[in-house]
């Protein structure tokens, strides 16, 4: 559903969206799926939820969280690594356990984490944005590994976002939402070291719409869901828009490839910013969604420590 007022810049791929959830997610996201249980995990980060899915039989296990919960990713030694508002921490799901490993920036309270990933190495990788000052230049991207140390990799984002990695780890991308850009960095694998900036893709800033989680499939295409444009775009490797996917709700979130061939997109969606008429007119906002694209994903790696 497109609340932008602008055309796409292509015509959109005619797609059928299943509901593979029904909710009601503030801000649904993070979604990231592990191979090893088979399960989708994923957040509603302003509702405090950390959500287990299981698409054999539709169950949602929901968790409730301490604080504001923004990215999840499986731990190879069990249990789950999670970004709450300024921190990174363990979840035990076994005993509802939550353990502080680090925090960052207390320099700067206005700050919270947004959306992290963990790159193939096991090392988790999330950002900040000022929970208030939204659209200011003052988040900054973080290498998160098993010396449990964050490290700052990058700094003035307005709004760090979406994370991915190409099919052959040489090139790292990173939204910077409210700048309107996905970036490129070049980036090595052994070390964790990204450097050489440049711009990916762009999205039109007066259409109100901002690039917002992403994937990469395994033809190394980046998957870009974008709210308020109420849709999915996949680039090419060159930053071409080589196909437009509509969606159902205006706020799609995220996307991540599951099933058991990984040929699933999941999507996340969210109501908040929805007066009571656009909530009305978009029944499936805060759901979780899914597409069949018919091409498939990468594994993800848990975090390892």
């Amino acid at each position: 559903m497109n609340r932008t007022g602008r055309p796409h810049e292509i015509r959109p791929t005619p797609t059928d969206v299943s509901v593979v959830l029904r909710a009601t997610a503030q801000i649904g996201e993070g979604p990231v799926w592990d191979a090893r249980t088979q399960r989708l995990y994923w957040v509603d980060i302003v509702g405090r939820e950390l959500h287990v899915f299981n698409p054999s039989d539709g169950t949602n296990t929901t968790y409730a969280c301490p604080d504001i919960v923004t990215s999840v990713s499986p731990r190879a030694a069990g249990g789950m690594l999670l970004t709450l508002r300024r921190s990174f921490a363990l979840f035990d799901e076994t005993t509802g356990r939550f353990d502080t490993l680090a925090e960052v920036e207390p320099d700067m309270p206005g700050n919270r984490f947004n959306d992290g990933k963990t790159d193939r190495r096991g090392r988790h990788w999330a950002g900040t944005m000022g929970d208030v000052d939204w659209n200011h230049p003052i988040g900054n991207l973080y290498r998160f590994g098993a010396d449990h140390q964050p490290v700052r990799m990058a700094d003035r984002l307005r709004c760090s976002n979406g994370l991915a990695w190409s099919p052959d780890d040489r090139t790292m991308y990173v939204c910077e939402s409210f700048a309107y850009v996905i970036h490129a960095y070049d980036f090595d694998a052994a070390t964790g070291a990204i450097e050489n900036r440049r711009t990916f893709a762009t999205v039109d800033p007066d259409s109100g719409a901002f690039p917002d989680g992403i994937t990469v499939d395994a033809e190394g295409f980046v998957w870009s869901a974008q709210p308020v444009f109420g849709r999915l775009v996949r680039y090419a490797p060159d930053g071409r828009i080589a196909r437009i996917l509509e969606l159902p709700v205006s706020r799609g979130t995220s996307v991540m490839f599951g099933g058991a061939d990984l040929s699933t997109l999941f999507i996340t969606t969210m109501r908040t910013t929805l007066d009571d008429r656009q909530l009305a007119e978009e029944p499936l906002a805060g759901c979780l969604l899914a597409i069949t694209p018919g091409v498939t994903g990468l594994a993800e790696t848990p975090f390892t420590d």
